[in-house]
């Protein structure tokens, strides 16, 4: 698959303050990845450099094969662009929004649009100025939509969601991507959400990327292994195959995509007295967790 983002040795700063360094990483045609992180950990700052709105410190980035500081106009038409359920126009009604940003889309779809309202239950003559921040981002995802554009770069899309619109609009928006063939980019910082809508996930960390995997892939390798301490033992060794190991009242757990017979080793070339060594497949969330850590 051509990858339609390419992101190379891409380095910003905020004045003195590193938010990353030499990040490389792409996203497939056809593909949904989920950008997943702590906050700021940069997650917001790669859609703004993405969208030219922000010049990074260093690295290049294209979409589509266009450097995107001199990206043509024609190549811009193809990105669907949502910056935390932003709506603007906020005097005008749900259709009178869609007929005036219909005007700008020559590939515009307004069935996209109306069909999610009425999934959604947004009443047609309502005023955008008089709804809730979660119906006005029902808005701004049904224009996204509308747009049918080939990448669909949306950042916390589910921003004001409650749980069920959420699912909702994760169900609608997986289907719609995957028979339209688009692609998608996007941020969340509910997890959850992730784990039903995306294929590929990239998991930064502060200053780097911790890892940029399938999601199955990743829920088949990655595991928690917990294990009794029979001694008093305050810390685990370190070990670069492992995350965030620790120990709490007798109690040992670590998370590794090694597998139990390397733990084992590990464990016995330290001569940590255990037993119960057991391991847990994880959902995407406790996933992130072990990778990143709690705190």
């Amino acid at each position: 698959m051509n990858p339609v983002i390419t992101c190379t040795n891409l380095t910003h700063h905020y004045g003195k303050r590193l938010i990353y360094e030499n990040l490389n990483f792409s996203v497939p045609e056809g593909r949904i990845l989920g950008l997943l992180g702590k906050n700021g950990t940069g997650k917001t700052t790669t859609i703004n450099i993405l969208n030219g709105y922000l010049k990074p410190s260093g690295g290049e980035c294209t979409i589509f094969g266009e450097n995107i500081r001199h990206i043509n106009p024609i190549t811009k038409q193809r990105i669907a662009l949502l910056i935390e359920g932003h709506v603007q126009y906020s005097f005008m009604n749900i259709e009178q929004i869609e007929r005036f940003y219909a005007s700008f889309y020559p590939k515009w779809k307004k069935e996209a649009y109306y069909e999610l309202m009425d999934l959604l239950k947004v009443a047609p003559r309502q005023r955008i100025a008089n709804m809730s921040c979660g119906q006005r981002s029902q808005v701004a995802l049904g224009l996204i939509m509308a747009q049918n554009a080939d990448l669909l770069i949306l950042d916390d899309f589910s921003l004001g969601l409650d749980p069920g619109y959420r699912r909702l609009f994760i169900e609608y928006l997986r289907e719609y991507a995957k028979s339209e063939q688009k692609t998608v980019f996007l941020t969340s910082h509910i997890i959850q959400d992730m784990e039903k809508l995306i294929d590929d996930c990239i998991i930064l960390d502060y200053g780097k990327i911790l890892i940029q995997k399938s999601v199955s892939e990743l829920m088949d390798t990655f595991k928690k292994f917990t294990f009794k301490i029979d001694d008093a033992q305050p810390s685990l060794p370190a070990d670069n195959e492992f995350y965030n190991p620790a120990v709490y009242r007798g109690n040992g757990e670590l998370f590794t995509f090694q597998n139990k017979e390397y733990v084992e080793q590990y464990l016995h070339k330290h001569d940590i007295e255990h037993s119960q060594l057991m391991s847990e497949s994880l959902n995407l969330e406790d996933i992130f967790i072990g990778l990143t850590g709690k705190y």
